[in-house]
């Protein structure tokens, strides 16, 4: 009986240990981002959550809507990104992100130029890497800065002298989150 008692506890203590350092968060973020080959560079805006396991460990889930324009305005690009992100936090406010995403990305083509491509939509996968900082602000927020390197290949075969343009990009986001 004794053993199953200390069991019981050690076990519970092992497992209360984490929740006590268990957070989520939620609110919007902002960014500025620029595909390498993309005309221009633009603003996105989305909503992210978080949820962090353990001092160290953390997840973000995050949708945005980001448009860009390539090949002179010939193509424009619309993609809802859903996001997962693996967060690890070496300092308490310094975090390294890894993940990926699932684009829902529209590709409207200019009809003056292009009467002959219809517009479609389509779903791309993507991943990503980078890092931040997540400074606190008081008890009840959080604002949370990063840079992030997005692997994505979107498919530019449709339009003549497009096969070769470079969709990754760099993200700036920044963004202000609710502790739930």
């Amino acid at each position: 009986m004794w053993k199953k008692t200390c069991l019981i506890v050690g076990i519970i203590a092992l497992m209360a240990a984490p929740v006590i350092s268990q957070s989520v968060s939620l609110g919007p973020q902002v960014g500025y981002y620029k595909a390498q080959d993309a005309d221009e560079g633009n603003f996105m805006g989305g909503v992210a959550w978080r949820f962090k396991f353990t001092k160290m460990l953390g997840l973000e889930a995050s949708i945005n809507y980001r448009q860009e324009k390539y090949a002179d305005d010939a193509l424009t690009v619309r993609s809802w990104p859903v996001m997962v992100t693996g967060l690890i936090y070496p300092l308490p406010i310094v975090y390294g992100a890894i993940g990926a995403g699932w684009y829902n990305t529209t590709y409207d083509y200019d009809e003056s130029r292009f009467s002959f491509l219809n517009d479609e939509t389509t779903q791309e996968f993507g991943w990503h890497f980078g890092g931040g900082v997540e400074l606190p602000v008081g008890s009840s927020f959080k604002l949370a800065g990063d840079i992030r390197y997005v692997f994505l290949d979107y498919d530019f075969k449709e339009i003549p002298g497009t096969g070769d343009l470079n969709s990754n990009f760099f993200v700036i986001t920044v963004g202000f989150l609710l502790n739930l």
